[in-house]
């Protein structure tokens, strides 16, 4: 299920479903620890003697953000209960503090007794065992905890003039007409012999108010709300995150004495500042496009971590396959990732990412497959030992593009005193090393792994990004005097481009191949197979993308691996398997990936010869907001005949993609539109 609505402030991260629940909670690091680990948070609501769970199937739900900004927007209404509720969520930019607001509307001719449950299923450092869920009377709130992890629960009635409090002074000094502290709880045992979880306690709107549990525990909290006929009454919900008693506590009492309104109040107010100034200028851009633009540079923060770690994606649902996720630092993705976000003017985002590139480096100087958000180094289905010796298990992109990024970065900003520690420390280990790992005779890259962790060899890709790599290289030598190094890394670079042209493009195809691979007899082993990893080429620069040999392989790219159904979108490959839903491999050879469709989109871009030629590009930047979640959420695939979203989501290289796509498109437009004045 994918993740609609992600609330971060690059500390915490809390992520709700579709159906409006959370699944997914990080904290100290986006990525690290899953404290929910995909176990819904169920919320509850009763009214009349009619209790619904929000993932009722009759829940009418609109789950989107508050434009500009990472709060949320939700309606919800269901036909059993004759109740509107409008809900606000803001992961505070600052403090480690989730705030919900739920304002109810009664809408039946009698007043009623309105009762909302909240269940926490923790599975605290990712795993249940071992965890605490007690009642804390001093606080009047629930806490769990295990180790240096803590989470106290909360909330507060907002009381109209003249209605009852809840029959007990406030927890601690609060605003006028804010009433906090858990109206009714339960702690208990979860997944054992006829014990579900106190979630199903709530049903009969009667919490045990058993204080404590410990093991594999869950807890509930419930508030009631007197709503008179056709009116309506408002809530808060809170949740501390913590090391330790004393800080969740300190929040806690943060949030009543300053009112639970100022933190979404203020985290609203920041995000619209941090997006307002990092704005493109969009010209005539329609304005789904520009609002898709401004809430993928919001999306993508959401999936940084404050210490440099861009993460992939944080869906958790992913790890049903092979019990492992997309919760990590790939240094590809990361890359490109942060090559966007130079392109939409930003410093510090990129500047710590490339810092972590310099602390995870290997003392030969290139990066491994995937690091976890806190610098070390995370699971890996490459092997060190390949054909009876030993190889290293590494996609060698991962470490070219590292380069090529920061290049970008430094051109745009021009920061010497942050490059300089880098140079020596990172920059040239990493061009050494590219430079190195090489054949001998064909100039090209020795064999890695590809972009999409699928297969061993020398790729198009690879050697573009190697290309790039050791020309960001030659560039920073060359500013930094070291003229020999600059020109043995033009040297390496130049004989990867003539190794590609020698070996890799396919004349009698008329396009460049996918992978090449040397047998042991010293043949040539060439897969010609249609990958839309071939746009590297012309992504990074080595092969212009109007010389008439990118021109057929991008033609072939765009004949083959689009989908032919109503759903449209290119496949990565042919008879992609991943996620494979069909065996029709003519009409779908495999599901439309976002991020390859949007390679399409700056193709049309940057080979523009007239305003016209740009339609395509328009076409795919509203194909892919066309395909995106409500919420403005992307996703990494989409179903070939539904349309509906599927693999993780959401995707930052996805959302990254259509940054750079947007940003193409602005280029092409001031070009085309420059030379038509002129003529």
């Amino acid at each position: 299920m994918p993740r609609d609505l992600p609330l971060g402030n690059g500390n915490l991260l809390v992520a709700f479903d579709s159906n409006y629940q959370i699944r997914d909670l990080y904290w100290p690091h986006v990525g690290q620890e899953n404290h929910a680990n995909g176990h819904p948070f169920r919320m509850g609501v009763s009214a009349s003697g009619v209790f619904r769970w929000l993932s009722d199937v009759d829940w009418q739900r609109e789950i989107k953000y508050e434009t500009e900004t990472l709060v949320s927007a939700i309606k919800l209404t269901h036909p059993d209960l004759g109740l509107d509720i409008q809900a606000v969520d803001a992961v505070d930019f600052y403090e480690n503090l989730l705030i919900r607001r739920f304002e109810v509307t009664n809408r039946a001719n009698l007043e009623r007794d309105v009762h909302l449950y909240f269940h926490h299923d923790f599975r605290i450092n990712g795993n249940e065992a071992g965890d605490t869920a007690y009642y804390e009377p001093d606080e009047r709130a629930i806490i769990h905890y295990k180790g240096a992890n803590w989470f106290l629960i909360n909330g507060a009635v907002v009381l109209a003039e003249g209605d009852p409090g809840p029959g007990w002074e406030a927890a601690a000094e609060t605003i006028p007409g804010l009433v906090a502290g858990v109206h009714k709880w339960a702690c208990g045992l979860k997944q054992v012999p006829n014990l579900e979880g106190t979630w199903r306690d709530a049903e009969d709107n009667c919490l045990s108010g058993n204080p404590v549990a410990h093991g594999l525990v869950d807890s509930t909290v419930g508030f009631t709300l007197k709503i008179p006929a056709f009116q309506k009454r408002s809530f808060y919900y809170w949740m501390a995150i913590g090391p330790n008693f004393e800080s969740v506590v300190t929040l806690n009492r943060m949030a009543q004495v300053r009112g639970p309104q100022a933190f979404i109040d203020r985290t609203s107010s920041y995000w619209r500042l941090w997006l307002k100034t990092h704005t493109a200028d969009f010209v005539d851009l329609p304005d789904e496009i520009s609002r898709q633009y401004g809430r993928s540079l919001l999306v993508i923060r959401t999936q940084i971590d404050n210490d440099g770690a861009i993460i992939a994606a944080n869906d958790s649902d992913i790890s049903s396959h092979a019990r492992d996720a997309y919760s990590y630092m790939w240094p590809r993705d990361g890359s490109l990732v942060a090559r966007a976000l130079t392109e939409a003017g930003f410093v510090d985002l990129p500047r710590a990412f490339f810092r972590f590139c310099d602390r995870a480096q290997t003392k030969e100087g290139y990066l491994l497959h995937k690091y976890h958000p806190d610098g070390t180094l995370a699971s890996s289905w490459h092997p060190w030992y390949v054909d009876g010796k030993k190889s290293v298990p590494i996609q060698e992109d991962e470490t070219a593009l590292v380069l090529w990024a920061l290049w970008a970065h430094f051109e745009r900003f021009g920061d010497v005193g942050f490059i300089r520690p880098l140079y020596r420390h990172m920059i040239v280990p990493m061009a050494q090393f590219l430079a190195d790992y090489r054949d001998a005779e064909t100039g090209l890259p020795l064999p890695s792994y590809d972009l999409w962790e699928e297969r061993r060899g020398i790729f198009g890709w690879t050697a573009a990004a190697t290309w790039a790599g050791l020309g960001a290289a030659a560039r920073f030598c060359q500013a930094f005097g070291e003229t020999d190094l600059a020109e043995a890394y033009r040297k390496a670079a130049a004989e990867i481009k003539t190794g590609v042209d020698a070996y890799l493009w396919q004349p009698q195809e008329k396009r460049f191949a996918r992978m090449l691979n040397r047998k042991d007899d010293g043949a040539w082993e060439v897969d010609t197979t249609i990958d839309a990893s071939l746009a590297g080429l012309w992504l990074f620069g080595m092969v212009p993308p109007g010389d008439p040999r990118m021109a057929s392989t991008m033609q072939a790219i765009r004949q083959r691996l689009w989908i032919k159904t109503t759903v449209g979108g290119l496949a990565r490959y042919e008879n992609d398997y991943y996620q494979q839903v069909s065996r029709d491999i003519e009409n779908v050879p495999g599901n439309p990936w976002i991020v390859c469709t949007l390679w399409l989109a700056q193709y049309a871009c940057v080979t523009a010869r007239s305003l016209n030629d740009l339609k395509p590009a328009m076409d795919i930047l509203h194909w892919t907001v066309t395909h995106a979640l409500p919420s403005g959420v992307l996703a990494e695939q989409v179903h070939p005949y539904t349309g509906i979203r599927s693999s993780v989501s959401p995707l930052t290289w996805s959302h990254a993609t259509f940054v750079d796509a947007v940003h193409d498109y602005l280029r092409a437009r001031q070009r085309l539109s420059a030379g038509k004045r002129k003529a």
